[in-house]
């Protein structure tokens, strides 16, 4: 099984979410992650979507998806060359005379610290998956309370436009 990250150009419209998420449905295809935003431009917004399968099978999967009233372009971001990051919120149970711990693994991966409470703190960090999984892996050790990931998101490298 392949990983495709597909970047979907689609019109700012109500309901245009659950009839791209309705055709991986019907079509029994799983989104691994999915993230939608709008662009410069209000009239559009972007989609990127991570999805698993055979080289056929996303090929297919990429050509329906082309295929809907609302999606503009469809492009697949290959790895080398584009820009791919996502975002992680990780609240850790912390004691005071341990904190320094946890802002020391933070600095390393560049992570900022966004909340400090008596007994906890919630660090944000961006980056590749890899780099995410890592730092979750090191705070393995500590009581992590919550996660919430974005997905990812992604842009393909140089001046072309979508």
């Amino acid at each position: 099984m392949k990983r495709v990250v597909l970047s979907l150009l689609v019109e700012n419209s109500s309901g245009v979410l659950s009839r791209i998420a309705g055709l991986f449905s019907r079509r029994g295809y799983n989104i691994d992650s999915l993230t939608v935003g709008e662009t410069q431009n209000p009239a559009f917004s972007r989609m990127t979507i991570v999805s698993s399968g055979e080289d056929l099978v996303i090929e297919q999967l990429s050509k329906q998806v082309a295929k809907q009233v609302d999606v503009v372009d469809v492009k697949i971001l290959p790895e080398e060359a584009s820009v791919c990051r996502e975002l992680v919120l990780i609240k850790v149970e912390v004691d005071p005379e341990k904190r320094q711990q946890i802002i020391a693994i933070a600095e390393i991966f560049r992570a900022s610290i966004v909340d400090v409470a008596e007994n906890s703190v919630i660090i944000e960090l961006t980056g590749r998956e890899s780099k995410l999984e890592a730092f979750l892996n090191l705070l393995s050790g500590y009581k992590i309370l919550q996660v919430a990931r974005t997905g990812i998101t992604g842009l393909a490298r140089g001046s072309f436009e979508h």
